[in-house]
Parts: structure tokens; sequence; C-alpha cells
């Protein structure tokens, strides 16, 4: 049994892992190749995620009432937040099939058996602690600007937010707050997980080697999150069911970005 580590790796020696630069055509091949992963076996991987559409609807439903609706695109919007951790299983089935394995939907159920298990609950675990602050950030400034008495009614909310000034200061700087927390998630994450299904480096270095990554190459990870954000945008703009296609390409072609980027464990 691997013994139970979470911030450093499994080996005495802390790795670091080297990053490389990238160019704008190394995502466009990242995102072709996560494409094929899912066009390989469509309706598993289609299965696999319907988990996420079903989440957006459920959250839109929740928040449809007058009292929550302040937190509809907080919530919507902050899903994105959390999806590096929720595409843990296609990482895993990209790795099987880049190895040649078995990869049918079940095996991405085999993260579970990772030796780098407690490293990933960790940074999931950060990730789900940013998507709360950003939340009660939210709130607080939805708050701030409007009090705490919630809309008498949709249309109200909607008049409120797209014909005032206020509602404009909290579109406009909403989105700025909300754009700083996906840059610290993406600057943090980018390939955290990846790196933790292939090389059991500890959370540390795993959050250690995205930010070099992004350090190394602003632009095209800077691409690469307007890439994201773009697809989410579309998947969720058909009632969410796009998310059940759009979700699967991207965490396939992340751990095609992970390849790419992250130079090969040394051997030992």
């Amino acid at each position: 049994m691997a013994s139970f580590h979470v911030i450093a790796g499994a080996t005495e020696i802390q790795e670091h892992v080297r990053v490389r630069k990238i160019s704008i055509s190394d995502l466009t091949d990242a995102l072709r190749k996560g494409i094929d992963d899912f066009m390989v076996k469509p309706s598993h991987i289609v299965f696999l995620c319907m988990i996420y559409p079903i989440v957006g609807v459920f959250l839109a439903t929740w928040t449809s009432g007058a009292n929550a609706l302040p937190l509809l695109f907080p919530l919507i919007s902050g899903f994105a937040l959390i999806g590096p951790f929720a595409a843990i299983g296609l990482y895993e089935i990209s790795r099987r099939r880049e190895l040649g394995l078995d990869a049918s939907w079940w095996h991405a159920f085999e993260v579970r058996n990772s030796p780098a298990l407690p490293a990933i609950a960790a940074v999931g675990g950060m990730l789900l602690v940013i998507f709360l602050a950003w939340l009660l950030t939210a709130q607080a400034f939805y708050e701030n600007l409007f009090g705490r008495t919630p809309p008498e009614s949709i249309g109200t909310f909607l008049r409120e937010i797209y014909s005032t000034d206020r509602g404009w200061t909290l579109i406009i700087v909403g989105h700025a707050i909300g754009f700083m927390f996906a840059l610290v998630v993406l600057s943090t994450t980018v390939i955290a997980f990846p790196l933790l299904l292939d090389r059991d480096v500890g959370a540390l270095e795993a959050v250690r080697a995205s930010m070099r990554a992004v350090l190394t190459n602003p632009i095209p990870m800077a691409v690469w999150g307007l890439m994201v954000a773009i697809g989410l945008m579309i998947g969720s703009a058909l009632a969410f069911a796009g998310l059940a296609v759009v979700l699967p390409i991207l965490g396939h072609a992340t751990w095609h970005l992970y390849r790419k980027v992250t130079e090969p464990a040394p051997r030992r």
C-alpha cells in the first residue's frame, strides 16, 4: 500500500517538474486530440458527463425563485472554477488511451486507486474553497449595490440589472472580480490534476508546476483560458445540454495540453 502523503510526493526527494514553451498551434493540436478522444466512444463519454448538465439545470431551477435569483449567474459561472477537478475522470481516460489500455467509461473511476489520491483531494479542496469564496464575494457585492431585500420577480430583477447604473456596475465589476478568481484557478491548476494522475509529485509541486506553466507561456495560457470560457458559455447557452459535449472535449484536451507543456519524468 502506498504511503499517505499530500503536500510532498511519494519519493523522499521533491521532484521538480520542468515545463516547456508552447505556441498557439500546440493549443489547437491539444484541442484536436481532445476531440479525437471524445469521438472514439462518444456515447460513453457523454454518459459519464451527463452529471454536469444535470447539475446545471438543477442550479438554474433552484435559483429560479426571486430569493435566490441573484445567485444564479455566480453559481453557473463559478461551476467553471471546480471544472478542473470535476473533469479528472476524463484525464484518466485520455491517459489510458495514450498507453493503449482499455478506455471504457468505467475506467474513469480508476482514479480512486491512484497513489496521488490524497494530493488530488487536497487540490480539489482548494478549488472548493475558491468556489465558496467566489459565491460569498458575489453575494456581498450584490447586497452592497441592491441591499438584502430580494427582487420581487424575475422581470423586476432583469430590469434592475439591465436598465440601471448599479445594474451595469454589477455586470462590469462583477465580471472583473470573477476574472480574478478564474485567473487564480487557471494559474494554480491548469495542469495540476493531469500531472498528479501521471506522476505522484504531491499537491504543492502540482500547483507550482501549473504556475510555472502559466508564467512560461502567458499568452498561450491566456488563449487557453479564453477557449475554455467560450466553450463553457456555448455549452451553458444550449440549456446546459451542450456541456455534455463541451466538457469532455475540454477535459481530454487538457490532458494533451499537459503532455505538451511538461517534460517527461526523468528515468531513475
